[in-house]
């Protein structure tokens, strides 16, 4: 069944000009059919680059309106409209607006997790690489972070700046404990542990090495170690996998993104005969949310 439908997917892509781009949390079954992987900064660049009319972005909401932010002549498509990021809803534009007037002399660093309408009303956008640079490239001392409670205090570990923290988390490395870390290495005690900094400070306290996906994947093609515990979204593990066929990766089983799964082959497959359901933005949205994407891209990656 999925080799027919992997057939019907390629068959569509190359008639109607479409690239497939997928985060690198997706389902195995959607990294192996997507043309291109990565996280979601990578993703929304390489549609930039791309020579085609239509891009599938398998992924939650927020990946797909920055490429569509940085792509608006370009038909980006979601397969699933409720694939969404709670982390990027926990971010109400109203309330960031009262915040700002709270601290006027502020500026608005936003995580690349957040919808297009908080990009919008913020100063300069964020990744988990390049993060850090951004907060000390801005010339100001106090700074509102969103929404990323557990990213922001790990940016605040690197600066003397003023981080204001919005009460925002990602749920799937939240529940990355320091139980789950130790009793990984209880089996594998020569294993390096690899955690994304949204995890909770004590999990980022206890780990080898904290990074960003493409973070962990640049270090592992570098690191003479074979095994490696792997602190993020537990499907990353595959990617890492078939980049490093060699070594071995041990996942937090709890940590899934179960909005992440709602991408499937079939959903592709419908996608690519309707080309639908489409993003869509205003010219107001797409005008004001470039601004903080590009002043980002200025900034190289940390990773």
């Amino acid at each position: 069944m999925d080799i027919q439908l992997q057939k019907q997917i390629t068959k569509l892509k190359n008639q109607h000009n479409t690239i497939i781009l997928a985060h690198n949390y997706q389902l195995p079954i959607i990294q192996d059919i997507a043309d291109y992987t990565g996280d979601s900064l990578e993703l929304a660049k390489k549609a930039t680059a791309l020579d085609a009319d239509n891009i599938i972005f398998c992924g939650v909401n927020f990946m797909a309106e920055s490429a569509k932010i940085l792509n608006p002549h370009k038909n980006i498509i979601l397969p699933d409209r409720t694939a969404r990021c709670p982390m990027a809803a926990m971010v109400d534009p109203p309330l960031l607006i009262e915040l700002k007037k709270e601290h006027p002399t502020a500026q608005v660093v936003c995580y690349i997790n957040t919808t297009a309408e908080v990009k919008a009303l913020s100063d300069i956008c964020c990744t988990s690489a390049n993060g850090i640079k951004v907060v000390k490239s801005l010339n100001t001392n106090k700074i509102i972070f969103v929404p990323d409670q557990n990213l922001g205090k790990y940016f605040q570990r690197f600066t003397n700046k003023e981080i204001i923290l919005w009460p925002g988390y990602c749920a799937t490395h939240h529940r990355i404990t320091v139980e789950n870390i130790q009793y990984l290495k209880k089996s594998y005690p020569n294993a390096e542990v690899l955690v994304h900094p949204e995890c909770r400070p004590e999990v980022i306290d206890i780990a080898d090495y904290v990074q960003s996906t493409n973070g962990m994947l640049n270090h592992v093609k570098r690191s003479a170690n074979t095994d490696f515990i792997i602190g993020t979204e537990k499907e990353h593990c595959y990617r890492l996998k078939t980049d490093n066929p060699t070594k071995r990766f041990y996942p937090i089983q709890s940590a899934i993104c179960p909005n992440m799964k709602k991408i499937t082959l079939e959903k592709v497959l419908k996608s690519l005969t309707t080309l639908e359901p489409q993003i869509k933005l205003t010219p107001r949205i797409i005008r004001q949310a470039i601004r903080p994407l590009t002043r980002m891209m200025d900034i190289k990656r940390g990773d």
